[in-house]
């Protein structure tokens, strides 16, 4: 028993270290395919001759051709568990594929990330399969472990994962080898163990309603309920408070006497409804966090989180004598749901940009474009689909619940890893000390379009963006396009990383699933903050409010990103796109009176990205009613903003009037977005408070 004892901790062990690579891997390869579809989408539109090569992130369509089929490969890995599963050592060649994969990712090699991420799939996906075959009982603990310790690290890198950062290179060769040592031992000791003849736990099998199962909790774990900051994005609470709160309810089923209450729970149910009841709780969970904002949205979420957490036991079940096993097969559906999954969660937000298809295809421009820009508030219908698809392998499970008590000193060393964790996390994310400006003659103000991290070509650069910000000098900076957890920007908190990188604080306002929206960074004072939407045809947009002290008295600034102007054979003409912007524009307007009755609007900032350019009725309306604009009259190859290949305009506008001044004006020269930055210094020494 001792001895089985050891082997099951060093197997978990094991499991957790691939678990976590595995989970890093996925997350950092989904927001690679995202951008490089995109990056080699754009460059096939663009003459080759135009494009300008020494800007980050250019794909040629060949290359991704490559990668793509590198990818397909490494999804069939876990086939060769059906043609070769008896032979254990398969198992050894999935961790040595996963921990050369993982190390790919921060060493520079020849390599990209993105075939480097795929190389930790497929590994991960042939392990997955073989832990299936021999060690069913390890199953959630690869999961549960891989998605704590991926909320660890993102609390350490606010929000982002800093283990992809070439500095950790040392650590993940050390981790990398450990896990390759690890599999050599548990493989040479679990093979003088029982042969797989006799029925057992540890023997298990992946059903095709398993593997769906699993494609759902891989969507709702890696868009949602394991990513703290997309919690807080979507209940509308603090990041902060829930760090610990979220990664304690992933963790809590790894402690035994929790496994035992749930299973005396479900147990007094019909066993034909146990999964449904179960999964039924967590989808109303889900629709309370989503629909109600603050601590009780935040409070369902996590609730959700344990739930949801909790399924991983139930994915599986014990293999019969001389059954086949297919359980390889039903991962690569597991990915393939997950996948799809994310497209349509990608459309959720991104259904104002979508274009008919090429001329081959034309016959189908009825039929698809229509459906994917139906996504449009459709996320919280992907979720409660996903939540469905979670319940089927429940549903089947009638006679087994597979929730099992432990040991003492296995729940003792549980509660002290959650317990462990929980704080860790917590003191990593806490919030920086901010060295107010204050009582000052002067304020540099900008506004920034950050195209949701991404450059003209999709190269994701947050630390650039922040350098752009950092040689501005700007106190506080209205952005446009911000995202604080979408899965396809690789789940970071834009506006939090940005600001305590640049020692700011931040307000959010979001426009769009809780996760996309408007925000202002400022080191100085924030005394108020709201928003309200704007009536979109388009992309859904809003209205930000915030106010700053910087003296005695209050700034107002008003951030927003109006409607786009996009040609499309199908869509709505530029013509009623642009009585959309002049309609928002009127909400505005309306807004900004409701907030300063009498018509005195004291010392106030418009800015965010207006999409239309300075000679057009919309921009002529602003300065109709008083309204300055310090670029006025500039060259466009000084005061342009938009800056793609072939392509200048000015888009993006800071408005001030009396009694303010503008003592300098200017954009910066940066290629971390497809939008330039502007900066105004703003004289309020001698304004009215």
């Amino acid at each position: 028993m001792r001895n089985r004892f050891n082997l099951q901790q060093l197997q978990i062990l094991e499991a957790g270290l691939i678990g976590i690579f595995f989970i890093q891997a996925v997350r950092l390869l989904i927001g690679l395919l995202y951008s490089r579809f995109a990056s080699a989408a754009l460059v096939s539109a663009l003459d080759p001759a135009s494009i300008d090569r020494t800007i980050p992130g250019i794909v040629e369509p060949s290359t991704l051709t490559s990668e793509v089929s590198f990818l397909v490969y490494m999804l069939a890995l876990p086939l060769l568990s059906i043609l070769l599963g008896r032979v254990r050592w398969l198992m050894l060649v999935g961790v040595v594929t996963v921990a050369i994969g993982r190390a790919l990712l921060v060493v520079d090699s020849p390599i990209s990330e993105t075939m480097a991420a795929a190389l930790v799939l497929g590994g991960g996906l042939l392990y997955l399969a073989m832990l299936i075959r021999s060690r069913a009982q390890i199953l959630p603990y690869f999961f549960i472990v891989g998605f704590g310790a991926d909320q660890i690290f993102r609390a350490f890198g606010n929000t982002l994962d800093p283990s992809m950062l070439p500095d950790y290179l040392g650590i993940q060769l050390i981790l990398s080898l450990i896990a390759i040592i690890l599999s050599f031992i548990t493989i040479s000791r679990g093979l003088r163990r029982d042969d797989e003849s006799a029925l057992s736990e540890d023997f298990g099998l992946l059903t095709i309603l398993g593997g769906i199962g699993l494609g759902g909790l891989l969507f709702l774990q890696l868009t949602l309920l394991a990513l703290p900051n997309a919690v807080a994005g979507r209940a509308g609470v603090d990041y902060t408070t829930f760090v610990p709160f979220i990664l304690a309810a992933t963790l809590l089923p790894l402690i035994p006497p929790v496994r035992a209450l749930a299973r005396n729970f479900i147990s007094t149910f019909d066993g034909a409804l146990r999964g449904w009841l179960w999964i039924l709780i967590a989808a109303l969970l889900i629709v309370a966090g989503t629909r109600f904002q603050g601590p009780i949205g935040g409070a369902a979420l996590v609730s959700a989180q344990f739930f949801v957490s909790m399924t991983w036991w139930w994915l599986v079940r014990p293999q019969a004598e001389k059954e086949r096993n297919f359980s390889g097969l039903w991962l690569i559906l597991s990915a393939v749901i997950m996948a799809v999954l994310i497209l349509g969660d990608s459309f959720t937000y991104e259904y104002a940009f979508v274009r008919n298809l090429a001329p081959e295809l034309s016959s189908l421009n009825s039929i698809i474009p229509p459906l994917f820009r139906g996504f449009r508030g459709m996320g919280l219908g992907l979720l409660l689909f996903a939540i469905f698809l979670v319940a089927l392998p429940m549903s089947q499970v009638q006679r087994r619940i597979p929730w099992k008590g432990g040991t003492l000193p296995q729940t003792v060393a549980a509660i002290i890893v959650v317990a462990a964790a929980s704080v860790g996390a917590a003191y990593a994310a806490r919030p920086p000390l901010i060295a107010g400006v204050r009582n000052v003659d002067n304020i540099r103000v900008g506004t920034y379009n950050i195209h949701a991290g991404f450059n003209e070509f999709f190269e994701y650069d947050l630390e650039e963006i922040a350098r752009t910000i950092e040689r501005s000098g700007a106190n506080v900076v209205l952005l446009q396009e911000v995202e604080n957890g979408r899965v396809t920007s690789f789940g970071v908190d834009q506006e939090l990383w940005l600001a305590r990188r640049l020692g700011m604080d931040t307000r959010f306002f979001p426009t769009n699933e809780g996760l996309q929206g408007l925000a202002v960074l400022s080191n100085v004072e924030i005394v108020f903050d709201e928003g309200r939407l704007l009536t979109s045809m388009g992309n859904q947009t809003g209205l930000q409010r915030v106010q700053v002290r910087p003296d005695a008295g209050v700034v107002t600034l008003y951030n927003t990103w109006l409607g786009l102007l996009l040609e499309t054979p199908s869509g709505p003409t530029l013509e009623e796109q642009e009585q959309d912007q002049e309609r928002q524009l009127n909400e505005a307007f309306s807004i900004i009176s409701t907030d300063h009755p009498g018509g005195n609007l004291g010392r106030i900032v418009i800015g965010g990205t207006f999409n239309n350019t300075p000679t057009s009725p919309l921009i002529q309306k602003m300065r109709d009613i008083g309204f300055v604009d310090p670029l006025a009259g500039l060259p466009l190859e000084i005061s342009g903003t938009l800056w793609r290949t072939g392509l200048r305009a000015r888009l993006d506008y800071l408005w001030i009037r009396p009694p303010l001044l503008a003592t300098r004006a200017g954009v910066i020269d940066s290629q971390a977005s497809d939008h330039r930055m502007v900066v105004i210094e703003l004289q309020i020494s001698r304004a009215n408070p």
